[in-house]
This record gives structure tokens, sequence and C-alpha cells, in this order.
């Protein structure tokens, strides 16, 4: 019901426009609430998971794997992840290297390399919804905007010039189901963005460690070689 001038009009009251748009607006207010919450606790649950493989105490144990791993101290290693109280991607994956050392060196890089894989995809693992969400919410609110445009135009074409204060209004309100859809794809984009930098920053931490580990064994296995190699003088 629209009040114009001390009047009442119903101008789209019986009409299937008026229903379609309405109920288009309630459900597109109510997809933009659920995408709010989903956004939120996808957020929240990403930045505990990022949160154990970025802090001091993670940089530091990172550190301290690479040294141990350049002189070759499997038991120096194995007692530094026995006493870090965290699992994160850096422990599991040097569990995982410790558990397959007697490997050939050619094995074990590929090992590592899948398990670098497992990791990726472990840590890009509900990062499409936020993406999803990033590129999508805008255009909903658009949508709203639309139907709610179209139904202050339905409005002016019933009420004529007396109703175009009351059409103006409806267009202002419509707009804001454009505000909504920037308010959620905003923050959720910047989101994105900030977890696959530090989903990039991991992995490329762990390729590194990777490499330490195979160099490590490709020297020692040299060496081992050049040892058994030099004959054994006797007097």
């Amino acid at each position: 019901m629209i009040v114009v001038q001390g009047k009442e009009f119903c101008p789209l009251e019986g009409s299937k426009m008026q229903d379609f748009v309405d109920l288009g607006e309630k459900i597109i207010f109510l997809v933009m609430l659920f995408a709010s919450i989903l956004a939120i606790a996808v957020f929240i649950e990403r930045l505990i998971v990022y949160k154990r493989n970025f802090n001091k105490e993670s940089e530091s144990l990172l550190d301290s794997l690479t040294l141990l791993v350049r002189h070759r101290d499997l038991k120096g290693t194995e007692k530094l992840l026995e006493t870090h109280p965290m699992e994160n991607s850096y422990t599991r994956f040097m569990h995982f290297v410790l558990e397959r050392e007697k490997e050939n060196h050619k094995g074990l890089e590929e090992l590592m390399e899948g398990k670098i894989l497992k990791e990726r995809l472990g840590l890009e693992e509900r990062l499409p919804i936020l993406n999803t969400l990033g590129n999508n919410t805008p255009f909903i609110g658009l949508l709203g905007t639309v139907l709610g445009v179209i139904k202050a135009f339905y409005g002016l074409g019933t009420l004529g010039n007396s109703g175009a204060e009351v059409v103006m209004r409806s267009i202002s309100t419509a707009l804001l189901a454009t505000a909504a859809g920037l308010a959620v794809a905003i923050p959720v984009v910047m989101a994105n963005n900030y977890f696959t930098r530090k989903m990039k920053l991991i992995i490329g931490h762990l390729e590194i460690l990777s490499k330490e580990i195979h160099a490590s064994f490709i020297t020692s296995g040299k060496h081992n070689q050049s040892s058994s190699s030099t004959p054994n003088i006797h007097h």
C-alpha cells in the first residue's frame, strides 16, 4: 500500500509481476544473508588453519628443521618433531620424509612432490567458496536492485506524476541490494587473496625444504660412494 497526498494506492496488488518481484527480493536478501554467514564461517576456519603455519613458533621450527636437514641430523629432527606441540604442514611433511628416508633418491623425490601437492590441496580447501562468493555476490545484489527498479517504475506507470517521490524512495531502497552485495564481496575477496598468498608462501617453504632434503641425501650418497671406492692400504 502506497500513500500519496492522503490517498492510498495499490498499484501492483494482485499483479503477477508484484508477486514475482517481492519473492525475488526476499530470496535475494536471504541468499545475501546466507552468503555472509558462510563467508564468516569459512574465514574463521581457514584463519585457524593458516595460523598454525604462520606464526613465530612455526617460523622458528622451519629454520631449525632446515639446519638439521643440512647436517643430516635425523635423530635431532625426530627429537625436535616430538617436542613440537602443534601439528602443521612442516611437521607433517618431515614426519612423512622420516618414515621414508631409506627410499632411493629418485623415489623419495617423487614422494616428497606428492606430499607437497597433498598439503597444497589441504591449504586450498574451501578457498573456492570464498572465490565464488567474492565473484558472484555483487551480481546477486545487482539483481536485487534491478528487481527493485522494475517494481518502482511499474509503480510510477500506475501512479503517474503524483507518485514520483514515492517511486524515487523505492529506487534508493533498491540500491541497498547492490550495496549489500559489495559489502559482502569486498572483504571476501580480500580474505581470499590473503589466504592464497599465505598458501603460496607455505608451499614455497615446503619446496625449499624438499630441495634441502634432496641435496642432503645426494651429498651423503656421493660421500659414501667416494669413501667406499677409496682402496684400503694395509701396512
